[in-house]
Formats: C-alpha cells, structure tokens, sequence
C-alpha cells in the first residue's frame, strides 16, 4: 500500500530536519524482520513496504512524528532492530516506519534497576550494568543486536528465563513511558499491570520511549556443552538440573541428533550422532554440576570460563531462535514451532512426540520458569511440506495437551494465548482512536471494526 502523495509530501514538510528516509532500497531494508523464517508468512508479507523511515532522536521528536501522522491520518509502524519473527514490525497498510535505534540511552541504573531508552541494544545495557554488578535478567538470542523496546515490544522470554520466567510475569517490566497517537499525541507512564497494556502488543497501542526495568546479579557465567547418547537422558537432565534450586543458571538448551550438525563452528566438539545440552552456568556451581552430569551419564565435550565467554561467540548464539538460525542456513526449508509442554517431570509427553514424528519435528528443548515451576518449551524444527501438513502437525500436539504458540501468524492473539487481551484493546481505543499504529496486527480491533 502506498501513501497519496499529497500526504506523503505533507508529512515529510511538517517534518523537515528530523532524520527521515525515502531512498527505496533502504526504506525496504527497514520495512523487515525474519518473518521469513515462516514459510506461510512469507508470500502474505513480502511485498510489504513502508514510504519513508523516520529515526528519532528523542521523546519529543516522536511526538512530532505521532502528531504530523495524526493529522493526515498515516499508519506508523514502530521498529528495533528487526530480528523478530513473526512480521512484528512489518507495515502492512504502509506510511511511517519509526526506527527507533537512535534512542539508545540507559539514563539511569541503580543495584537492580536500570531505565534505558526502546533503542538500547541488550549487550549494550548488560556492558553499562555489569559495571556495578548487574545485567538483564533475560534476553533473546539476538541479544547482540536486539533492541529493549523491541523485546518487550514483540518478544516473551528467552536466555535467563530458566530462572526468571517470562516478560510477562509480574516484576519483570516495572515502568513503560509510551506516546500516544490521539488528536493531540502526549507522553504518558504506565506502571504495574498497566505496563502489559503495550507489552508484547507489538507497537499497536503505544510508542514506548522509556522503560523501567530489573536487572539480575551478574555472575561469572561459564559455558559448558554436555553430551548424551540419547535424547531422553539429555531431557530429563534439562528438567533435573532446572528444577535444581542451588544451581545458579542462566541457559538450559537440549539440542538432540540431528541438530548438533547444523553447528558448523561447534562441529570439532560434538561427537557423531550426539544428544547435547548447552549450558550457562555459574563458575560457582561447576563442582555440582560434574554430579549432575555423572548422575545421567554424560560427558563434558565443551567448556569456556566466563572471562574466555565474553570474547568471540557465545553458545547462546546457538540456543532459542538461532538454532533454527543455524539450520535454515544449511537447510531452508526448515521452519520451527513454538510448544509449551506440560508441567510432568517424568516427559512422558514430550518423549511420545519425540518418537511419534522423528526426523520430521526435530525436537529442541529450552527450559523455563512457568507459573512456578521449570518447564520444558519446545522450539521444534520442522522438515516443511505443506502448510497443511503443518496445521496437522500443531493440532496434533494441542490434541495431546501441548500448547502451541503459532510463530506462523503476524496477528498477536493468533501466535499467543489465543484469546483478546480487552485490556490491550482498549487502551488502543483510548490512545488510538484513528487505528493508525501497526494496523492489522490485532485482531480485537478488526473484529471490532467488522473487518
């Protein structure tokens, strides 16, 4: 969809001396994420691009932007860094992409706290507060590159989550200042509950320009990689060491044959045929962890101290999305689901679908805190035919009792708790009377409008 030009040339007058964009190679480039990770997402989000992209600088540039988009009724899709998946920040009715990059500022940080501005990459928040002995309490793997406010924006959870469960759960996000795209934009600060208002809602309700958020201790993390001759005695390793209450982790990653092939630079290190679990533990922990690793008859094929981790890549470059990363670069035509599997230590579920589709579901295990009690979720490859084969391939797993988040639908209820979230929606009613940020992506305000 493009912009009448008469609007476009309007907006780009009203906003004359802010960082703006129109060359078209480079408005596409930003117009993306790693969408196409899906195979169903791909041919409805390919073509779609936004007309000009904006790079603010501060809060009261945004406003500008939100106004001058009110005022000729053009759509805004906010952006990080892009390295979502789902089409998070793809502008499907095109109009303004807001990158929001140029607001990287960590503005204060405290023991435990830190304020930082949506462009702060996650390494760059972690390299400020490890200075007084503090870091994110998770991040996923793009942590590199990854944006806070497109985490919290589009994300859920990830490494650190072993320990600290997910965005959503209460004491994770403790502040959020967003802009508001009424007739007359303001800045407003969401604290407690409020803040899931505009957490994981993808820019629709809100252009976040300042978050509050807790840190965790900081601790010499060293990385280990255990080998297993099968792949239930790597899982039920996964579930006992996560549940293990003195051992300080930060990653539990279950990578069986044969998805450790995938990993070209590890590939010295992994014996043929391996079951592996990546690890992130704390040096203090490393006597313990040899009994665990004994107790379930692995070996230690792998293992970096904490000050040799923080050069080069890190193993969690090969955990959560980027192990689906590494195979779709030897294989694209893998894609991945996304599974939640029920709270049994045993893993009788999870061992049945494991035999059950074989090569076809690569299973791909990352352990999580989940209502209080470490979990196995499933980042499952999947060897993709047909999108056919693929809904038969999730409707069998719900069938069973395991609960799949869709990574296949840029639609927010559709991907995650398929249900409305009414609190979400009617924030956007108050502070997005027009529907003009991120439209299409929420589902309650389609129904609502009879779309």
């Amino acid at each position: 969809m493009t912009l009448p030009t008469t609007n476009l040339d309007a907006l780009l007058s009203d906003l004359n001396g802010l960082d703006l964009i129109t060359e078209p190679n480079q408005v596409a480039k930003l117009s993306q994420d790693y969408y196409h990770f899906s195979p169903v997402l791909t041919p409805q989000l390919k073509d779609k691009v936004g007309d000009v992209v904006i790079r603010p600088a501060n809060e009261a540039e945004v406003l500008r932007v939100a106004q001058a988009c009110v005022n000729y009724k053009i759509p805004l899709t906010v952006r990080g860094a892009g390295t979502g998946n789902y089409g998070q920040c793809i502008p499907l009715a095109g109009g303004v992409i807001l990158d929001m990059t140029r607001m990287s500022a960590v503005k204060w940080m405290k023991p435990g706290l830190a304020c930082v501005e949506p462009g702060a990459k996650l390494a760059a928040i972690d390299k400020q507060t490890r200075d007084i002995g503090w870091e994110i309490r998770m991040a996923p793997s793009t942590y590199r590159t990854a944006t806070i406010g497109g985490f919290v924006g589009g994300g859920s959870g990830g490494i650190g989550s072993v320990t600290y469960g997910q965005l959503r759960d209460r004491g994770n996000l403790l502040a959020v200042r967003v802009v508001t795209m009424e007739d007359q934009p303001r800045a407003i600060e969401l604290r407690g509950d409020d803040v899931y208002k505009v957490a994981h809602a993808y820019g629709t309700n809100g252009i976040i320009t300042e978050l509050e958020i807790p840190l965790a201790p900081a601790y010499p993390w060293t990385e280990i990689i255990v080998s297993f001759s099968d792949f239930m005695s790597a899982a039920q390793f996964g579930q006992t060491l996560s549940d293990a209450d003195g051992m300080i982790k930060k990653l539990v990653c279950i990578c069986p044959d044969p998805i450790p092939k995938y990993f070209a630079a590890l590939k010295s290190y992994l014996p043929e045929g391996t079951h592996c679990a990546f690890l992130m533990i704390s040096e203090t922990c490393l006597e313990p962890l040899n009994e665990f690793v004994k107790d379930f008859k692995g070996t230690i094929v792998y293992q970096k101290s904490a000050q040799d981790a923080s050069r080069g890549a890190a193993i969690a470059e090969y955990s959560w999305n980027h192990t689906t990363l590494h195979a779709r670069s030897v294989d694209p035509t893998i894609t991945y689901l996304q599974t939640l599997f029920p709270d049994d230590k045993n893993l009788q579920l999870l061992e049945h679908m494991y035999h059950h589709f074989g090569d076809e579901v690569m299973m791909h295990l990352e352990f999580l805190r989940y209502g209080g009690t470490a979990r196995p979720a499933s980042l499952q490859l999947v060897r993709y035919s047909t999108e056919e084969r693929l809904n038969e391939i999730i409707k069998y797993h719900e069938s069973k009792g395991a609960y799949i988040f869709n990574p296949h639908t840029y639609l927010i209820e559709d991907g995650g708790m398929k249900m409305v979230d009414t609190a979400q929606l009617q924030f956007k009613q108050k502070v997005d009377p027009y529907g003009l940020l991120n439209p299409g992506k929420m589902r309650a305000w389609l129904e609502k409008d009879g779309k």
